[in-house]
Formats: structure tokens, C-alpha cells, sequence
């Protein structure tokens, strides 16, 4: 196992919603894609990175008590977590340093009410 998470997908209830939150909150652009059903809008990333998407289909159901991913936040927790809030977010763990080793997570809450992580690496970085 070259690394523990290949794909990852957020689901949400109204995907366009959801994607300007993303945009907003990471300053990037995502890339839509419909399969069927199944509507996506594609977190940017480059092979071998994990990839991973928003999912608006019958079946998603977003929520505060489901999985947690830990997306990277970059080199200081608080600016994406000061763009979730101006997004509409809610901040739910303030950035924590874990151990000079690991680094710093923060947790929020998205537009659709997912709980979202955010990790900055240790090792001296600033998170």
C-alpha cells in the first residue's frame, strides 16, 4: 500500500453549493463532472496525489457523524479556516498542535454540515 487513501468523496446535497464553499474556502477551481446519477465536482490534484470530489447523487447523505478526512490546509491552519468561516462554514476545532512532529489540525464545518479536517505538517513547519 503505497498510500492509505487512493480517492476520497465528500457527498453533499447541493452541489453547487457545496463547490463555491470549496472554491472559496481552498481558492481553487473544480472541475465538474456528471456520471449518470452521480454528479461531481473534482478536487485539483496531480498524479500520484490522492484525488477526490464532491458527490451529489440519490444516495449522498451528508452529515456531521460520518467519515473525517483530513485535507491539506496548507503551511498556516487559519487562513483556510478564516475562508471556510467567510464561506459560510463553521470553525468546530480551532487549529491544535498535535506534536512538533505530526503538526497542527483544525476542524469545520462545511456548507452541507460535513465535518472536515484540516492537517499542516510538523517538523518545525508553522501550521
Amino acid at each position: 500500500m503505497n498510500k492509505p487513501i487512493n480517492w476520497f468523496e465528500i457527498p453533499v446535497a447541493d452541489l453547487e453549493r457545496a463547490q463555491r464553499f470549496y472554491e472559496a474556502t481552498f481558492a481553487i477551481d473544480m472541475q465538474r463532472e456528471d456520471m449518470g446519477p452521480m454528479r461531481m465536482a473534482l478536487f485539483p490534484y496531480a498524479e500520484p496525489a490522492t484525488g477526490g470530489a464532491l458527490l451529489a447523487c440519490p444516495d449522498a447523505r451528508p452529515g456531521d457523524h460520518g467519515v473525517v478526512i483530513y485535507l491539506d490546509g496548507g503551511a498556516d491552519l487559519a487562513v483556510p479556516l478564516a475562508r471556510a468561516v467567510a464561506a459560510g462554514g463553521t470553525v468546530l476545532m480551532p487549529k491544535t498542535e498535535l506534536s512538533p512532529e505530526i503538526g497542527f489540525i483544525a476542524m469545520f464545518a462545511d456548507s452541507e454540515g460535513n465535518r472536515i479536517g484540516l492537517h499542516s505538517p510538523g517538523r518545525g513547519a508553522q501550521g
